[in-house]
């Protein structure tokens, strides 16, 4: 089984981190998940989804519930001696899906001074693949040298943009191309869009 840490941090575009998160259960691979504390309201505000309870027990079975998964193992932010936070707990690779400018620069700047940015850290550190979905637009001096910065420690960079050569029909299809693509990244078989196979459909 393989296994990956997920970190979903406050940006717009939390339906990405949690689909993606749900492509990995299926793909039979142990999730390891962190949400940034603003994280939290945002999925609220774009899914409806309340996934913060009273104590961290509370909130790791209201995880749990919601992706209705034992693969899930769920670490707070704040908790900074979480096994992801070592070299020694070996991983197949991280995702942060989205990526605020906030975490971007944390990891560029190994500012650990939360669990998402020390687990990055750590993948880096130990060469394992690492893939920052940043969500900002437009890209100001800062987010682009920070982004280049880490492209060249071999991070890869992948903004959740959408293509429509697929046609998409709906949100989900667009959504289905942004994950498919962090998939891809990650060298993780998947069928949640049609590949371009060279011929434009003349419909």
């Amino acid at each position: 089984m393989k296994s990956f840490v997920v970190a979903i941090s406050g940006a717009s575009g939390s339906i990405y981190g949690i689909r993606l998160v749900r492509e990995l259960i299926k793909s039979v691979s142990e999730v390891h998940l962190c949400l940034s504390d603003q994280a939290f309201s945002i999925i609220k505000t774009e899914t409806g989804e309340d996934l913060s309870g009273i104590s961290l027990h509370e909130t790791e079975e209201k995880v749990r519930k919601y992706f209705e998964s034992e693969l899930i193992r769920y670490y707070s932010n704040g908790n900074l001696a979480a096994p992801i936070s070592s070299g020694s707990f070996r991983t197949d690779g991280m995702f942060v899906v989205p990526c605020s400018m906030k975490t971007l620069a944390g990891i560029a700047n190994g500012y650990a001074d939360n669990l998402i940015v020390r687990a990055a850290d750590v993948v880096m550190k130990e060469g394992r693949k690492l893939i920052l979905s940043p969500r900002e637009m437009p890209f100001n001096t800062i987010h682009l040298e920070n982004m280049l910065k880490l492209s060249r420690m071999g991070v890869t960079i992948a903004p959740p943009i959408p293509a429509f050569y697929q046609k998409p029909e709906n949100m989900d299809n667009i959504i289905e191309f942004v994950v498919g693509k962090l998939l891809d990244s990650a060298g993780i078989e998947h069928s949640l869009f049609k590949r371009w196979d060279g011929i434009m459909n003349q419909d």
